[in-house]
């Protein structure tokens, strides 16, 4: 029962044995980040009054990994290129790289597709333009015809493209089902609550260890914005 139309094909059925079956270590790990990472996630997308499913885009961006870095340089957990960072505002100097900032990014994530949705009026091709772009969506759409129909445009479509929103579908599926594939979210350390300081100065990770015996792992962990562990 989603607010986007979520289709069941072929392919779609082979992307969900492949979250359900093939990669059982990795999906508990998912499952057990997705604890702490959804209702935050559920709450920025309610902030721009979008569909609040459009918060496992962070799955099959990074597998909800904060640090993910794509072979073409992508970053952070929404995977961000640079240049599509700086015109989302955030970010990025020789100590922060906002694109490592779940929250800051999923922020701008919202704002894109906020746009491709304003572009497309179809959450599947808004869905599919973050993983190539606009333009390669608007080309599928002129070769097949000017239909704005996923299915219909998916030939024309990126090889990578084509995969992603019937992996949309089914990370969906299984975030919502894996209790009936037998599948246990792994135990995962994240505090139940967090808060924001305000620093006026800089500040070392190594600084906020001594004073309040947290591990400098536990903070970086909380702040992987901070590259060279300096706020």
């Amino acid at each position: 029962n989603s607010f986007i139309s979520l289709p069941y094909n072929d392919i779609v059925k082979n992307h969900i044995i492949f979250y359900t079956q093939k990669i059982p270590n990795k999906v508990d790990l998912i499952l057990g980040l997705s604890n702490y990472y959804m209702p935050i996630f559920e709450e920025i997308f309610d902030q721009y009054n979008m569909p609040k499913e459009l918060k496992i885009m962070a799955v099959i961006e990074s597998a909800l990994n904060p640090r993910a870095t794509s072979r073409v340089n992508a970053k952070g957990m929404w995977q961000f290129m640079y240049r599509t960072a700086l015109q989302y505002n955030l970010e990025i100097n020789s100590y922060v790289d906002q694109r490592l900032d779940p929250i800051v990014a999923g922020h701008a994530a919202a704002r894109y597709l906020k746009d491709s949705y304003t572009i497309f009026g179809d959450w599947a091709l808004a869905i599919a333009s973050y993983n190539c772009g606009a333009g390669n969506v608007n080309k599928a759409i002129r070769r097949a015809g000017g239909s704005r129909d996923f299915w219909k445009i998916y030939p024309y479509l990126p090889r990578e493209t084509r995969g992603y929103v019937p992996s949309f579908v089914a990370a969906l599926y299984t975030l919502n089902y894996y209790k009936e594939h037998g599948i246990t979210p792994r135990a995962v350390q994240m505090p139940a609550h967090v808060d924001t300081f305000k620093i006026h100065r800089p500040l070392h990770f190594g600084q906020i260890s001594e004073v309040l015996g947290i591990p400098k792992e536990e903070i970086s962990n909380l702040n992987p914005q901070y590259i060279n562990e300096i706020i």
